[in-house]
């Protein structure tokens, strides 16, 4: 575990949101409280409970710990996990993700084992480490998660009494979600992408400036050309490949999706620096949508945008 690294990782999270928009009527998280003690803090969620917990991010940081029933380790670390959690009364939530029943969390956590625990900050996620580790490595850890969320402005807390896991996590969906963003999750929770990217057009072809609908859609394309692809088969194709551009845009993706985004930004540019014509026009689209889908208001973005302007003119 590389903890002197994690700052870095955390800062340079995707927004999940978009993806993360749910049916109104999904269920929400369901309760441990009567396992654990600890009404609110310690949690189990699939699939279809990611949008509650990327909205209470934004009040509290929220560890995912993806595990399995079958995996030693998983058994080991998931008690010392609760009692930590438990520790920090209320600062912290544990959503616990059983791997084999959620696979669009594990995909969208690029979860290649299990244990692996993640970190979820102002819907934003971050890596933080894979397997079982010593408890104190893990205090450490979490304690530098509070002091990044707390950077972030994210300093609430989720109350240790009764039916506070209610209050804080059972929150319906917004009721205005428009038909074809529903549509779109909808698909999403299917696990049709080509749906959801069609719904999302329709979205845009009726609002051009529809700004969830095009961050929806660059992220579920992102999703798509990862689709079924291993990260070792990704980064050998473009190691054996240089100058292939999809191969390159392909690695830039899979940065992307891992939280790394100016090493996305740094590869895409480069390769954009190295074209000519319709490649380059190519990566020019292909760059735009990674910008959708970190924010147009984020830094790194901005700072991207400044060098793209160089390269084309």
């Amino acid at each position: 575990m590389t903890q002197e690294h994690l700052p870095a990782s955390i800062g340079g999270a995707v927004d999940l949101s978009a993806l993360a928009a749910r049916h109104a009527q999904a269920a929400a998280p369901q309760s441990e409280a009567a396992a654990t003690g600890a009404p609110g803090v310690v949690i189990s969620v699939s699939d279809a409970d990611l949008e509650q917990v990327v909205e209470l991010s934004n009040r509290v940081p929220v560890l995912i710990a993806i595990v399995a029933e079958w995996s030693e380790p998983s058994t080991q670390l998931t008690p010392m996990l609760e009692r930590l959690v438990q520790a920090q009364r209320g600062r912290l939530v544990l959503a616990k993700v059983d791997a084999d029943r959620s696979p669009q969390i594990v995909q969208a956590f690029q979860a290649q084992s299990v244990p692996t625990v993640a970190a979820v900050i102002a819907g934003r996620p971050a890596p933080l480490f894979t397997g079982a580790q010593p408890e104190e490595q893990i205090a450490d850890v979490l304690a530098q998660v509070l002091e990044f969320a707390a950077q972030q402005g994210v300093t609430g807390s989720v109350p240790m009494g009764e039916g506070a896991e209610g209050d804080e996590v059972q929150e319906p969906a917004p009721a205005s979600v428009p038909p074809l963003h529903q549509e779109a999750y909808d698909a999403i929770d299917a696990g049709d992408l080509e749906a959801a990217i069609s719904a999302f057009e329709k979205a845009i072809a009726q609002n051009p400036r529809d700004a969830e609908a095009i961050a929806g859609l660059a992220q579920v394309r992102l999703l798509t050309r990862l689709q079924g692809k291993g990260t070792e088969e990704i980064r050998a194709a473009a190691a054996a490949a240089p100058a292939d551009a999809q191969a390159q845009m392909l690695v830039a993706d899979l940065d992307l999706s891992g939280g790394h985004v100016e090493d996305a930004f740094l590869r895409m540019l480069d390769l954009m620096g190295s074209l000519t014509g319709d490649e380059k026009q190519d990566v020019r689209l292909r760059l735009l949508d990674l910008f959708e889908i970190v924010g147009l208001d984020d830094p790194r973005v901005n700072a991207a945008r400044k060098r793209l302007t160089t390269l084309l003119y």
